[in-house]
């Protein structure tokens, strides 16, 4: 049975952009850090499910969970950024990219990801979306709560802005079944309330439109002994894919993808 569902995953990327490359000094490591690493290999059970989009671009330089607005030095942390989340600096210099590269960036990557999820959300074998991310096990340095501890999962909904409570509410137990942990470890709009992605695209659920709700996994799942080598920045591929095994089984657990 494929599940009513579009999956997306927008920061488990690492390439760097070509046009990027030669105005950058950000290591492999760097990129690994700021992103959503190994999202796409946890997240992926495109068999599945009715669709799924996934970008392989590196959050450090495009950001696709954030507004075209967002934009340093207001937002040194936006769609197109001037700091990492451990506040190194993406671009020679410390400043953000010239406008014609930011724009060229936007252009090239964060509207053909956009327009993609309204086009899948809009199919009618899709009945929910879910937007998946990783988060790390503390708040980095560049958020105002930096060095607090994250919970196993949180569940974003805006408040009720971009799926129904209920939906939050079943998903936080199909996880916490499937995935063999606390109830208590599975915040709803708690230390998130649901990114750029979620808001935008679920803003009209109220209307009757698609249902968006984000996810957020807490990396010690897998990057963590002894499952990561953090030297050669791999993880256990046996590891990624239990997680998936159990993400998917979440999924097959909520009546509401039945109903």
């Amino acid at each position: 049975m494929t599940l009513p569902v579009l999956l997306s995953i927008p920061h488990g990327g690492d390439r760097v952009p070509p046009k990027a490359e030669p105005f950058t000094t950000l290591t492999a490591a760097d990129i690994f850090s700021d992103g959503d690493a190994c999202t796409r290999e946890i997240y992926n059970v495109s068999d599945a499910v009715a669709a799924i989009h996934q970008a392989d671009i590196a959050r450090a330089f495009v950001d696709l969970n954030r507004g075209l607005d967002a934009r340093p030095p207001a937002q040194p942390d936006g769609v197109i950024k001037s700091l990492t989340a451990d506040r190194i600096p993406v671009w020679r210099g410390g400043g953000p990219p010239s406008d014609e590269l930011a724009e060229s960036l936007l252009w090239t990557y964060w509207r053909p990801y956009h327009e993609r999820l309204e086009q899948l959300a809009a199919r009618p074998d899709v009945r929910v979306a879910f937007d998946c991310h990783s988060m790390a096990e503390f708040a980095p340095e560049i958020t105002p709560n930096s060095g607090e501890p994250r919970p196993l999962f949180c569940l974003s909904n805006g408040d009720g802005a971009s799926a129904s409570d209920a939906m939050m509410f079943e998903l936080a137990e199909a996880l916490a079944d499937s995935f063999d942990c606390s109830r208590s470890e599975i915040r709803i709009n708690d230390p998130f309330q649901g990114g750029y992605i979620t808001r935008w695209h679920g803003g009209r659920f109220v209307e009757g439109g698609t249902p968006w709700i984000q996810i957020e996994m807490n990396r010690r799942w897998y990057l963590s002994r002894p499952w990561f080598d953090a030297g050669g920045l791999t993880v256990d591929e046996a590891r990624l894919a239990e997680l998936r095994h159990r993400f998917l089984a979440a999924l097959e657990m909520l009546a509401f993808l039945r109903d």
